[in-house]
C-alpha cells in the first residue's frame, strides 16, 4: 500500500513539473543553452593528459613501492650501465629492431655492416638549440670511463667484423649470453632474435637484431632535447629504411606509446562526424511520419542537441576542474546516445498517447506523469555505477576518470530532457494544436483545398484533422507512423504465436549455451598494444618484439636489501637457490661461484671477507663492472659492510603469454616473502601488471553491488517489488551473454571493456525496466495481452533508439585504432543482446511465468458478454476503444 502511495505521488509530482514547464517553455528552452555557451568557453583551457602509466598503471601497487626502493638504492644512471630492457624505469630511449623481408641472417657481413652503419648514423644525429648543436654524444648515459654507453651487440658486431677483416675463425657468439674479448659476459636474449644455434648454443644465424639508445633526462632542458632526439631517431631510421629496401626496420622510442594513444583522438574525427549525421538522419526519420501535422521530426534532432548540449556542460567542467582528456573519452557520446535518446524517445512515445482535445499543458503533465518516474529511477542506476566508478576505490586512473565525466553528462543530460527537450516538447505541441505542418510551421488547408493542387504538394501536406474523423479514429491517429504500425499489428502477435515460442527459447538456449563457452576463456588484458591506433610504430613493434624476441622474459632485478651474510656458505645457496630456473645474467652470480670454487669464505671472518670483497671489485678485471651490483657501507672502525646487492633474471618463458608473466612475478613476489633472504623483484613492466586483475575487476565488481543495492531499495519505490526481480535476472543474463561472447569476438577484459560492461548494466536496466513494469502492474488481461500491450507502449521508443544507436556505433567500427574496436565490439554487443531480450526473450518468456494474472469474473449477464464480443473485433484496430469499452 505504501508504495502504491509513494508511486502515485511521484507521478504527482513529474505533472505538476511537466505543467510548470509547459507554463514557462522559453526559459527552460534557454537557460541550458546559455550554460552550456559559457561553460563550453573553457575549451581555452584544454589539456590532453600525455602519462599512459598515470592512466593506466594500478594507482595504488606494490610494484611502485618497489621502484621506489629501488631508486634509492641503485640510481637511474648507474643501473642503465646493463642496458638490460629498461631495468629500473624507462627513461627517454630510442630503440631500432631491424630484420629482413626474406628472413636473412642478420649475423653475416653484408647485414652486420649496414647495422653498423644505421648505428653511425644514429650518433651522428643532431638537434638544433639556439646557439648549439646537441648530438647523441652530449646527452647519452656515461660510462664510468666519461663515454657513451651503448648496446653490448654492438661490441659483438663490431667484434665479429674484425674477426672477418683478421680472417680469426676462433671467434663465436654464444646465445643467450655471450662473451667479448675483454672477458666479459653479456647477455644478449633481448638484441638477438630469431636465433638458430649449433651445439653448446653457439649462434648459426639471427633473423633480428636490436639495438638500443639510452639518454639523459635529468632537467626540462635536457628533456626536451632527448624528446626532440626521439623524433629525429625515428626519421632517420626511416630515411635509412628507404635507402636500403631489403631490410624492415621498426623504430620506437618512449614517446611512441603516448602519441599513439593520443593518436586515436585524431584518426576517429571524421568517422564521429559520420556517425553525427548517420544519427541525426535515423533520429529525424524515425519521428517522422505521413501526417505532416503529428509528425516530429524537429523533436528528433532537438533530442540529439540536448545530448550536446549536456556532453558539452560536462566536458566545460572537467576542464574548469583542471582535468585532461585521453582517448577513452570517445565512448563517452555514446553512454550519453544511449540512456538520453531513449528518454526523449520514451517522453514522444508518452505524447502520442495523449488525447489531442486537451491543451497542451495538459498533454504535457500526462507525459511528465507517465515517462519521467521511468527515466529518472534510470538516471539514478546510471549516476551510482558510474558514480562508484569515480570514487577513489577504483586503482585505475582512466576508468575513474571515464566515469567521473559520464557521471556529469548524464546528470546533466537529465536536468536538459527535464527542460530543454521538454519545452522543445510544448513548442511542438502548440504547432500540432494549430494545425501547422511540422517541419514549415504553416498553417496545413484542408484537404478540399489542396484538390487542384499537385500530387507532390498534397502528399507533403496530408494531415488528419480531428472534425472529420470519428471517436474511434481519433484514437488511431498515430498509427500510421511505420514503427507503431510495425509493432501493433504485426509484430506483437507473431511473438507471442505458440508455433513461435519454442524456437525463442531454443534459440535462448543456444545463446546461453555459446555465452557460457566464451565465459569460461575470458582472459585478461594487460598489453598496451590494445590502447593504441593501428599502424603505428607501436603495434609494429610491438608484433615484430613478439615474433623475433619472445623466447626470453623481460629482465628482472633481483634485489637483496639488507645485509646479509656473504661470507656464509649456506648463505650463498640459498640465494641461488632462489633463482634457480632463471638464466642469471648477472657478475653477483658469478662472482658468488668464484667465491666458491676457491673456497676463500670458510672460515674467513666478516670483515676480511668484506675487505677481500671490495678489493676483488678494484684489482680483478673480470669483475669491474660488477662495482655497480653491489652497495658497501663503511663504518667508523673502518670495517666494509655490504648494504644491498642485485643480480639480473631471465626466465625462459613466452612474452607473448601475458597470464604466464603475471605468474611469474606472483611466484616470485610470493617466495620472497617466505624465504630466509630479504629481497624483492623489479621490472618496469610489472608496474602495469601488479594487481592488474582486481584494479581492473574493482569497477565493475563495486558497479554491480551498488546496482544489485540500489535495485533491492528501489523495491520499496516501485509500485511492485517483482519489477526489480525480473530486471536483476535480466541485467545477469545480459551481462553474461555479453562477456561470453566479447571473448568470443576476441576481446580481452581491460579498461575499456570494463567501462562498456558498467554502461551494459544501466543500458539494459534503461531498455527493460519500462516494458517490465507494464507487463507486472497489469491487471485483469491474460499474460500475452500485457505482452502485447507493454510492447505496444514501449517497444517503439526502444526500437527507435535501438536504430539510432547501431547507425551510430557502424562507423565506429572502420576507426583504424585498437581502442576503438574494442569499443564497437562491446557496445554493439551490449544493444543487441539487449535488444534481443526486449523484443524476444522476454516477450515468449513473461506469457507463461510469473506474475499470473487475474480473470475478469463479471461475465454473467448476456450484455456484458456481448460488449465482450464487440471489443474483441474492434481490438484489430484500436486499443483505445478495447479500454473504453472494457471499463464500462
Amino acid at each position: 500500500m505504501l508504495r502504491q502511495v509513494l508511486h502515485r505521488g511521484l507521478r504527482t509530482c513529474f505533472s505538476r513539473l511537466g505543467h510548470f514547464i509547459a507554463s514557462h517553455p522559453v526559459f527552460f528552452a534557454s537557460a541550458p543553452v546559455l550554460i552550456s555557451i559559457l561553460l563550453g568557453a573553457s575549451f581555452s583551457r584544454y589539456q590532453v593528459e600525455e602519462s599512459v602509466e598515470h592512466l593506466l598503471a594500478p594507482q595504488h601497487s606494490l610494484a611502485k613501492i618497489e621502484r621506489n626502493l629501488v631508486n634509492s638504492l641503485f640510481p637511474v644512471n648507474r643501473s642503465k650501465h646493463r642496458l638490460y630492457s629498461d631495468l629500473q624505469t624507462p627513461g627517454r630511449y630510442g630503440r631500432v629492431i631491424v630484420t629482413s623481408f626474406q628472413k636473412a641472417n642478420m649475423l653475416d657481413q653484408h647485414h652486420t655492416d649496414l647495422i653498423l652503419k644505421l648505428h653511425a648514423a644514429v650518433t651522428r644525429i643532431q638537434v638544433p638549440r639556439p646557439g648549439f648543436n646537441y648530438t647523441f654524444a652530449h646527452i647519452c648515459i656515461l660510462n664510468n670511463d666519461k663515454t657513451c654507453i651503448v648496446d653490448d651487440i654492438v661490441h659483438v658486431l663490431e667484434e665479429l667484423k674484425n674477426a672477418r677483416a683478421t680472417n680469426r675463425t676462433n671467434f663465436a657468439i654464444t646465445y643467450p649470453i655471450t662473451h667479448l674479448k675483454d672477458g666479459r659476459a653479456v647477455y644478449n636474449g633481448h638484441q638477438l632474435g630469431g636465433v638458430t644455434v649449433h651445439s653448446k648454443d653457439r649462434v648459426k644465424s639471427a633473423e633480428a637484431v636490436q639495438l638500443t639508445y639510452y639518454l639523459q633526462s635529468i632537467n626540462s632542458l635536457n628533456d626536451m632535447v632527448a624528446e626532440r632526439w626521439e623524433s629525429s631517431f625515428c626519421d632517420t631510421v626511416r630515411l635509412f629504411q628507404k635507402s636500403n629496401s631489403k631490410v624492415k626496420m621498426y623504430p620506437y622510442t618512449s614517446s611512441s606509446l603516448r602519441e599513439d594513444f593520443q593518436k586515436t583522438s585524431r584518426v576517429s574525427e571524421r568517422y564521429l562526424v559520420t556517425s553525427l549525421i548517420l544519427v541525426v538522419t535515423m533520429a529525424i526519420l524515425c519521428c517522422s511520419m505521413q501526417d505532416c501535422v503529428r509528425s516530429k521530426p524537429w523533436l528528433g534532432l532537438l533530442g540529439l542537441v540536448t545530448i550536446t548540449l549536456a556532453t558539452l556542460t560536462a566536458a566545460g567542467i572537467i576542464n574548469l576542474t583542471g582535468g585532461k582528456y585521453n582517448s577513452t573519452f570517445l565512448g563517452v557520446p555514446f553512454v550519453m546516445l544511449g540512456h538520453g535518446l531513449y528518454g526523449t524517445f520514451e517522453m514522444l512515445s508518452s505524447w502520442r498517447k495523449t488525447r489531442e482535445d486537451q491543451h497542451v499543458k495538459e498533454r504535457t503533465a500526462a507525459v511528465y506523469a507517465d515517462s519521467m518516474l521511468s527515466f529518472s529511477l534510470t538516471t539514478a542506476m546510471y549516476l551510482v555505477t558510474f558514480g562508484i566508478g569515480a570514487s577513489p576505490f577504483t586503482n585505475i586512473e582512466a576508468a575513474r576518470i571515464f566515469c567521473c565525466n559520464s557521471c556529469i553528462a548524464i546528470f546533466f543530460n537529465y536536468l536538459y530532457v527535464l527542460s530543454f527537450y521538454g519545452s522543445s516538447l510544448v513548442f511542438t505541441g502548440y504547432i500540432e494544436n494549430n494545425y501547422q505542418h511540422s517541419i514549415f510551421c504553416r498553417k496545413v488547408p484542408k484537404p478540399e483545398a489542396l484538390q487542384e493542387k499537385p500530387a507532390w504538394y498534397r502528399f507533403l501536406l496530408t494531415a488528419r484533422f480531428s472534425e472529420d474523423t470519428t471517436d474511434g479514429e481519433e484514437a488511431n491517429t498515430y498509427e500510421s507512423h511505420l514503427l507503431v504500425c510495425f509493432l501493433k499489428r504485426y509484430y506483437c502477435d507473431w511473438i507471442t504465436n505458440t508455433y513461435v515460442k519454442p524456437f525463442v527459447v531454443l534459440f535462448y538456449l543456444i545463446y546461453i549455451s555459446f555465452a557460457l563457452m566464451g565465459y569460461l576463456q575470458v582472459s585478461e588484458g594487460s598489453d598496451l598494444s590494445n590502447i593504441v591506433a593501428t599502424a603505428t610504430q607501436t603495434i609494429e613493434y610491438t608484433t615484430a618484439q613478439q615474433k623475433y624476441f619472445s623466447n626470453y622474459s623481460p629482465v628482472i632485478g633481483f634485489y637483496i636489501y639488507e645485509s646479509i651474510e656473504y661470507w656464509n656458505t649456506s648463505v650463498q645457496e640459498d640465494v641461488l637457490e632462489y633463482t634457480k630456473g632463471f638464466v642469471r645474467i648477472s657478475w653477483f652470480e658469478s662472482y658468488l661461484n668464484y667465491l666458491r670454487k676457491l673456497n676463500v669464505s670458510t672460515g674467513l671472518p666478516k670483515k676480511n671477507f668484506t675487505d677481500m670483497l671490495r678489493n676483488s671489485f678494484l684489482k680483478a678485471p673480470q669483475f669491474s663492472h660488477f662495482q655497480e651490483d653491489i652497495i658497501f657501507s663503511k663504518k667508523y672502525n673502518d670495517e666494509v659492510d655490504v648494504v644491498a646487492s642485485r643480480m639480473f633474471l631471465v626466465a625462459k618463458t613466452m612474452e607473448t603469454n601475458r597470464e604466464e608473466l603475471y605468474d611469474l612475478l606472483e611466484t616470485l613476489r610470493r617466495l620472497s616473502v617466505t624465504s630466509k633472504v630479504k629481497f624483492i623483484v623489479f621490472n618496469p613492466s610489472f608496474v602495469y601488471m601488479d594487481r592488474y586483475a582486481s584494479s581492473l575487476g574493482a569497477p565493475l565488481h563495486n558497479s554491480c553491488i551498488s546496482a544489485l543495492f540500489l535495485l533491492f531499495f528501489s523495491a520499496f519505490l516501485v509500485a511492485d517489488s517483482l519489477i526489480n526481480v525480473w530486471l536483476t535476472l535480466t541485467v545477469v543474463s545480459v551481462e553474461f551473454g555479453v562477456i561470453g561472447f566479447m571473448t568470443l569476438w576476441k576481446v580481452e577484459l581491460d579498461c575499456i571493456s570494463v567501462l562498456c560492461l558498467i554502461y551494459g548494466i544501466n543500458y539494459t536496466i534503461d531498455n527493460c525496466a519500462p516494458l517490465l513494469s507494464t507487463f507486472v502492474l497489469g491487471k485483469d488481461f491474460t499474460r500475452t495481452k500485457w505482452v502485447k500491450n507493454a510492447l505496444e507502449v514501449h517497444g517503439v521508443a526502444i526500437l527507435q533508439s535501438y536504430l539510432c544507436y547501431l547507425v551510430g556505433l557502424i562507423p565506429l567500427a572502420a576507426v583504424p585504432s585498437n581502442l576503438t574496436c574494442t569499443l564497437f565490439r562491446c557496445l554493439f554487443l551490449i544493444a543487441f543482446v539487449t535488444f534481443f531480450h526486449c523484443f524476444a526473450i522476454l516477450p515468449v518468456i513473461l506469457t507463461f511465468l510469473p506474475p499470473s494474472k487475474k480473470k475478469r469474473k463479471e461475465k454473467k449477464n448476456p450484455e456484458n458478454r456481448e460488449e465482450i464480443e464487440c471489443v474483441e473485433m474492434v481490438d484489430i484496430d484500436s486499443t483505445r476503444v478495447v479500454d473504453q469499452i472494457t471499463t464500462v
